[in-house]
């Protein structure tokens, strides 16, 4: 049993880092950029689980998973699809979430900046982050993870938000 205690230890010095970023761009309707943000996310508990379940127990990986805006409010690390009181999602946007069209991962890195999640905004609205989901709809599938803007960012009908989401992860070099 000592040895189990031991490997606790260790485990509680050396480690997995996954850390991710958001750019979101606004485009008015004549094309040009009104405002950009850029803002780390939380990855939260939900999202550190499946990664380790996939990972060692062989748990499905999702496929795709997708992105999504949020309004005011903040994400929490115990967050999840049905449970974020903290915040919620932003509906002012033709159809459901965007898939995240991620390309292979290099340098520890995987991104969509290739095939940017593309929102074509339908009411008038103030969006405050993004977050990624197993699911294109709806509270049935894994919150990965959600970010807030350092700033609330206002919308309008006939904008289009470009999201770029990038996840990298690193040995924390403890």
């Amino acid at each position: 049993m000592q040895q189990l205690h031991d490997v606790e230890k260790q485990m509680m010095k050396t480690g997995a880092l996954f850390k991710g970023f958001f750019e979101v761009i606004c485009r008015g309707s004549d094309g040009q950029v009104k405002w950009k943000e850029f803002c780390q996310n939380l990855v939260v508990n939900e999202g550190l689980n499946h990664i380790l379940d996939v990972i060692f127990h062989a748990d499905t990986p999702v496929d795709p998973w997708y992105v999504g805006l949020k309004l005011t409010g903040s994400p929490a690390a115990g967050d999840t699809l049905p449970s974020h009181g903290g915040w919620t999602e932003a509906t002012g946007y033709a159809e459901d979430r965007k898939e995240y069209i991620e390309a292979a991962a290099s340098g520890q890195s995987i991104t969509n900046a290739a095939s940017k999640a593309t929102f074509a905004i339908s009411s008038t609205a103030t969006i405050d982050g993004a977050f990624v989901a197993a699911v294109s709809a709806g509270t049935g599938g894994v919150l990965m993870c959600a970010a807030d803007f350092a700033s609330a960012k206002g919308v309008s009908s006939g904008d289009t938000l470009e999201v770029t989401y990038a996840i990298s992860a690193a040995d924390d070099g403890a």
